[in-house]
């Protein structure tokens, strides 16, 4: 058993008219005078939990030019580690597949009440609450968690810990699986640091990105089309993956997504599976390895 399955939805919900659902609570609350609840925002910190799955040790004499890493993000419902399990086996040698996790965790099972100690525990990205300031707050995590990866600084599974945020010879990729697809489109489209790491000198490689069992969030600006644009080449193209058999699938999504992206002239490929709302491993395989892309 792989645990508990991932969501019985796998969109977040649309921010409602006229806005982003939080900011205009906070808009008419902060005006209030004497008497009234005021919302503020208050920086805290908070430690990031993140799943780690390595491939075979390349050796001396194929190492060089051929160490990779992915950014697996999981979907709702999932905890990092188990999302990674259909992975084993499937890591190409020299790979590492960091997936990090959402910070909002809650038991899965059960009505309100006094806590059960066998619920099962699963985590998400975010809901429609606040909705902006924890976009910015995921984004700005993965961003800490890509360079800690980088410079060594992951407990158990670096780089090469050189200390200097340097990307691998052979390229960085970014998957993301359901909820973790509007996670990983937000995250590319506002991280400061993926930019510079594609753009840091002649020879580094592009950053690959997967999309898995969801399209693209309706929401994403024109800007943040822009920066997905900077990560997909007709070499490199984006990857949208579907299950063939997915209850969640949205043939009209679909449409709408590849219409969108078209029309941005974003190049991508479409790959499929036979199963249903799941990372396959076969298929998983293939995307990490970069085998077929641009055909």
């Amino acid at each position: 058993m792989n645990g508990p399955s991932p969501e019985p939805r796998r969109e977040e919900a649309e921010p409602m008219e006229g806005g982003g659902v939080g900011r205009d609570r906070e808009a008419r609350l902060a005006g209030g005078g004497s008497g009234e609840v005021l919302e503020v925002h208050v920086e805290v910190r908070r430690t990031a939990r993140v799943a780690l799955l390595r491939g075979e040790e390349l050796d001396g004499d194929g190492r060089e030019g051929r160490e990779q890493l992915w950014i697996c993000l999981h979907g709702y419902r999932q905890l990092a580690r188990r999302f990674l399990r259909p992975f084993r086996g499937h890591v190409p040698p020299g790979t590492l597949v960091v997936a990090p996790e959402g910070a909002s965790r809650f038991y899965l099972e059960g009505s309100p009440g006094p806590y059960r100690g066998g619920d099962p525990v699963g985590a998400s990205w975010m809901t429609r609450e606040d909705r902006d300031r924890e976009i910015e707050d995921y984004v700005a995590a993965l961003d800490t968690i890509l360079l800690a990866t980088l410079e060594g600084r992951v407990a158990r599974g670096g780089m090469a810990g050189t200390g200097a945020a340097v990307a691998p010879a052979g390229g960085i990729g970014v998957l993301g699986f359901s909820q973790g697809v509007h996670t990983a489109a937000r995250w590319l489209a506002g991280s400061r640091v993926l930019p510079e790491l594609v753009a840091s000198g002649d020879g580094n490689p592009s950053v690959r990105v997967a999309m898995w069992g969801a399209a693209l969030p309706r929401d994403l600006p024109g800007t943040g089309l822009a920066g997905l644009a900077g990560f997909a080449s007709p070499v490199s193209p984006l990857a949208l993956v579907r299950g063939e058999a997915d209850e969640l699938r949205s043939l009209d999504a679909e449409a709408r997504e590849e219409a969108v992206l078209q029309e941005a002239g974003i190049p991508f490929r479409i790959r499929t599976h036979r199963g249903g709302h799941r990372i396959d491993g076969a298929l998983a395989s293939t995307l990490l390895s970069g085998s077929g892309e641009g055909n």
